[in-house]
């Protein structure tokens, strides 16, 4: 399983905030789609058992290479389950369209927990996700704007946004 959201910057990162749900964005071989989300949906058995549903997430735009650079959560703990995480920029990008306010709170604390190179975030966004967004000019100043954030939070002296 490929995953994303605050469940991988909860228990990956170490943000302290509780949640729920685990945000999937791939589940393969395909034919176990079907079964593994009927097992977990929400107030399913897993999620009875465990307090934790799965979540696909079917419209997500990540950047196109993520696959390239997946994070195994729990090496060796599952015999017949993989779960994987997107890295620290490609789960910061993937909630730049929807920008609301814990994805803010997210993206600054990866900012400052990995720490977020700020040139790799922009040149990533250019290469591999700004070209499948439906308004990139709207998220291009969303990601200004997330960057002044950032240099902010750090202690830096953050640029004018362009109108």
């Amino acid at each position: 399983m490929d995953c994303m959201g605050g469940f991988v910057v909860t228990l990956l990162y170490g943000l302290p905030r509780a949640t729920a749900d685990l945000d999937v964005l791939l589940i393969a071989p395909g034919e176990q789609r079907a079964p593994l989300l009927e097992l977990g949906v929400r107030g399913g058995a897993l999620h009875r058992k465990y307090k934790i549903y799965l979540d696909f997430v079917s419209v997500a735009r990540v950047p196109e290479d993520y696959e390239d650079r997946l994070i195994e959560m729990f090496p060796g703990a599952y015999r017949h389950l993989q779960i994987c995480a997107l890295d620290p920029y490609d789960l910061a990008l993937s909630k730049l369209e929807r920008n609301i306010q814990r994805d803010r709170d997210d993206v600054k604390y990866l900012a400052q927990f990995v720490p977020l190179d700020l040139k790799i975030l922009a040149e990533r966004y250019e290469k591999e996700l700004r070209w499948q967004l439906g308004n990139p000019q709207r998220e291009d100043l969303t990601l200004r704007l997330w960057t002044e954030m950032i240099e902010e939070t750090r202690g830096g002296t953050a640029g004018h946004v362009k109108e």
